[in-house]
């Protein structure tokens, strides 16, 4: 018999086990309702990395615009096709078109005459003779409109041809009769204008001096002279780049300066723009690196600007020189030639008897420059494989004055040279 404490102690145990089996179901159905809950919505995508990226994003929209600011952040496929779309509409097409004798042997680049893009060289071709000639389109390459006026900028040697016309096909396919407004005698840039209206879509300028390695960028052209606003992607992979490019016919320009990017440049992208991420230009695509992948080459955007401007306000790009002719100076050129200095611009007569070490009347020529002069610096700007004459003068205006220092019959010296235009 068990006595009346032991009672008491039993029935607070069944109440302590029956109290725990009670609390126990509880707790399970919670947590088996709030898993089933779970699995539910993560069945619909809803508990993804995607899904809570983007709550955090409004999330963080709501409060910085209850702060009175806006904190953005696209992700990057988003802001790519906004900055095609944005920029697509101002990006052209140029035909270059020639009247051809109908016999004659001729050479026909498969890719249009591109001269920096040749990378197959030529085939021929040959045509039977009747007295007669045809127009043929022999080439093509991309530009950019950059006033509502029809101002498009383009390379130089995509309009080179002094005999050829040229027509511009907008993004609404019309073609338009263009005009050679100017040629920039230093840079690979020319400006083209279209009588299209006065409300023409353009594309906004970037400030090339602030680019950083491994910035996404957009490339948009006439690629092959066949797919019109063909789109490609990279990054920027370089700066400051000093290359030659060359046509495969023995002719060759020195690009200053330039862009590199991994974004795919192919023949006829001559001209066409390279894009940041918001869709502002920040380059004009030149060339690509022949035997490689995936190396091509842009102008700088803010080399370009000051033609645009001269071209508005003067009709034509005008350009500072003084004068010389030079030969850039390295370690192996002052051994070889027992000079003075491994850096600077050597003034230099050409292998013609008409190309003069200093062209007579020019501002060096009335400076007192002579052949065998080096150039050391201007400005303060020593001279070197970084920074070039050329450049250097081309920051430059008509009617500015430069200081030079020079060493000139072994001696330094600065000299003050008033820049002139370029004829």
């Amino acid at each position: 018999m068990l006595n009346r404490e032991n009672k008491e102690l039993v029935k607070t145990y069944k109440k302590i086990l029956i109290g725990f089996f009670v609390i126990t179901f509880l707790i399970s159905s919670f947590f088996g309702a709030l898993f089933g809950f779970m699995a539910g919505n993560l069945g619909q995508g809803k508990f993804s990395l995607d899904f809570l990226k983007k709550n955090q994003n409004q999330v963080g929209q709501k409060n910085s615009g209850s702060a009175g600011s806006t904190i953005n952040f696209p992700d990057e496929e988003s802001a790519v096709t906004a900055s095609v779309e944005k920029a697509s509409p101002a990006v052209v097409s140029i035909i270059v078109s020639k009247d051809i004798p109908k016999m004659q042997d001729f050479f026909s680049d498969p890719f249009g005459f591109d001269p920096f893009f040749n990378p197959f060289g030529s085939s021929q071709r040959q045509q039977q003779n009747q007295g007669e000639t045809e127009k043929q389109e022999i080439g093509g390459g991309s530009g950019f409109i950059v006033s509502k006026d029809g101002l498009i900028v383009t390379n130089k040697h995509v309009v080179s041809d002094q005999e050829a016309e040229y027509t511009v096909m907008t993004n609404d396919e019309k073609k338009h009769a263009a005009k050679v407004m100017a040629i920039d005698p230093v840079n690979d840039v020319a400006i083209l204008k279209i009588e299209a209206g006065n409300n023409l879509p353009v594309l906004e300028l970037a400030d090339s001096g602030n680019l950083k390695i491994g910035q996404t960028v957009i490339a948009i052209g006439n690629s092959l002279g066949e797919f019109r606003n063909t789109v490609s992607k990279g990054i920027i992979s370089g700066l400051k780049r000093n290359v030659t490019a060359g046509d495969g016919f023995g002719q060759a320009e020195t690009l200053s300066e330039v862009i590199q990017t991994d974004a795919a440049i192919n023949p006829g992208n001559s001209g066409g723009p390279l894009l940041n991420i918001s869709g502002q230009v920040i380059g004009v695509n030149v060339a690509m690196a022949q035997g490689a992948e995936n190396i091509g080459f842009a102008l700088p955007i803010n080399i370009v600007k000051k033609g645009i401007e001269s071209v508005k306000s003067k009709g034509k790009i005008v350009q500072p020189y003084i004068g010389v002719r030079y030969i850039p100076i390295t370690e192996e050129i002052k051994k070889a030639n027992n000079l003075p200095y491994g850096y600077g611009a050597l003034v230099l007569r050409g292998q013609k008897v008409t190309d003069f070490a200093v062209v007579p009347g020019s501002p060096a020529d009335k400076a007192g420059l002579t052949e065998n002069d080096i150039i050391l610096e201007i400005n303060g700007v020593k001279i070197d494989e970084k920074n070039l004459l050329s450049d250097q003068i081309a920051k430059s205006n008509v009617g500015d004055t430069i200081n030079l220092k020079i060493w000139h019959k072994g001696e330094e010296k600065t000299v003050q040279v008033k820049l002139e235009e370029r004829k």
